[in-house]
């Protein structure tokens, strides 16, 4: 089995970077209204486990002629051999995409496409070849 790491993009950092500094603003610049600030906090508490959920599970794999992938709830298996072709360094910007980052991976089967963003696209593409050679890579 091999292991690849999601690609983490300035968007995805940024917004918990937002999402854990904004209370703390808000807290210094009204000490007066402490329970405002819990209330804000508990608020914003959702989302902020969310983006830590998709941050730190993210991740593909290779096992036995089949990649998988997993992002927080989005997770599935992509059989190999029906893979037909890899557009590279580009982002999809609709359908099912376990990523966090631009110019990755979109995977084409016969009828659908996936959009995952590795650390090295190179790679897993040569990972992927390897195992089915008649994929086209595009880009």
């Amino acid at each position: 089995m091999k292991k690849y790491k999601a690609k983490k993009g300035i968007g995805i950092k940024m917004l918990l970077a937002f999402s854990i500094l904004f209370p703390a603003v808000v807290y210094i610049s009204d000490r007066q209204s402490l329970f405002n600030f819990f209330g804000l906090f508990l608020l914003l508490l959702i989302p902020l486990l969310m983006l830590g959920w998709v941050y730190l599970s993210t991740a593909y794999w290779i096992d036995n002629q089949k990649l998988y992938y997993k992002s927080a709830f989005l997770k599935g298996d992509l059989d190999i051999l029906q893979i037909t072709g890899i557009t590279k360094n580009k982002t999809m910007w609709t359908g099912v995409k376990p990523a966090m980052a631009g110019k990755g991976l979109i995977i084409k089967m016969k009828y659908d496409e996936i959009y995952v963003a590795p650390e090295d696209n190179e790679e897993m593409i040569k990972d992927l070849s390897r195992i089915n050679p008649r994929i086209e890579i595009i880009g």
